[in-house]
């Protein structure tokens, strides 16, 4: 009943899903070729609020990306997919705007390995979407080895890590709603056609609100940026918001998008070790340690039967 309630909403009816993905191991190494683009999100995110508003840096960001996206369309030809036009709305709303403007807030006052960590409950976020709406039934062991790398996470966020729970966590909490169900809305338009026109046509559908939102924002989101600021404002629009999309629907198209959602797990460590790279935060030995862990869960969960 679920299930036929979003798929009325998103405008999508679940396409045939076979019994096990064609290539789970290419799609979770594509998946996780978009998880290092992500991964650089909230630090980038932190760098472009010294020259940027919240709100600004949410719209400008799917401007330009629209731009790119657009343009790219336009010179292959590309006919709008009228059918998915609710979905793509959809997803459109939830990861051009849901993800970007929650996380932008919440890095206002949380640090970008902390948001990392939180953002680990992302993959049971998605599993348990792509079950509701998205056509796939994953097994006992795939819930149990998601549980487990999602409590690995929530450990290692609760103990000694010099992290402490703030008002952030609830903007990071609505964040990774958002973003799981747009992850599985756009991972099931994928089996219809490329990746990259999914997230390409999604921007283009919600650009009249990016333009507008970037117009009323212009004058008070601009605060006097340097040049990390507005590097990091591209990297935002053209790696975040465009070119990790390429990467990780194409990969759930082709291992499935419960089985390469686990790999959202590793993430959290990918944001670490950029946060440490790019802002000088620490990175503990506890850290590596948990990292580790998670690998090793994503890796065991690789085979578990998702139906």
């Amino acid at each position: 009943m679920l299930r036929r309630t979003a798929d009325r909403m998103t405008g999508t009816p679940n396409p045939p899903v076979s019994a096990a993905p064609l290539r789970p191991l290419a799609g979770m190494a594509i998946g996780f070729i978009g998880i290092v683009i992500f991964g650089a999100t909230l630090p980038a995110t932190r760098l472009a609020l010294e020259g940027f508003s919240p709100a600004f840096i949410t719209f400008a960001r799917a401007v330009i990306a629209a731009v790119v996206a657009g343009t790219t369309l336009l010179l292959l030809g590309k006919r709008f997919p009228r059918e998915h036009a609710m979905s793509l709305f959809a997803a459109g709303i939830l990861l051009v705007y849901g993800f970007p403007a929650f996380s932008s807030v919440a890095m206002q006052t949380v640090p970008a390995s902390h948001g990392g960590v939180v953002l680990g409950v992302l993959p049971l976020m998605t599993a348990t979407f792509a079950a509701l709406f998205g056509g796939e039934r994953p097994g006992l062991a795939f819930w149990a080895w998601s549980i487990a790398g999602a409590a690995l996470v929530m450990i290692f966020s609760l103990s000694g890590a010099d992290i402490e729970p703030g008002i952030g966590d609830l903007f990071l909490a609505c964040a990774a709603l958002s973003a799981a169900c747009g992850y599985v809305i756009s991972g099931k338009l994928a089996r219809t056609r490329p990746g990259w026109e999914v997230i390409s046509w999604a921007l283009v559908v919600v650009s009249p609100l990016s333009m507008a939102g970037t117009f009323l924002t212009f004058e008070t989101g601009i605060h006097q940026p340097d040049s990390h600021a507005l590097m990091a404002l591209a990297y935002l629009s053209l790696g975040s918001m465009f070119a990790g999309f390429i990467f990780w629907n194409w990969g759930m198209a082709i291992g499935g998008i419960a089985r390469v959602g686990q790999v959202q797990l590793m993430q959290s460590f990918v944001t670490l070790g950029l946060s440490a790279l790019l802002l000088g935060e620490a990175v503990t030995p506890v850290m590596l340690g948990f990292a580790l862990a998670v690998g090793f869960v994503v890796w065991c969960g690789r085979k578990a039967k998702v139906g």
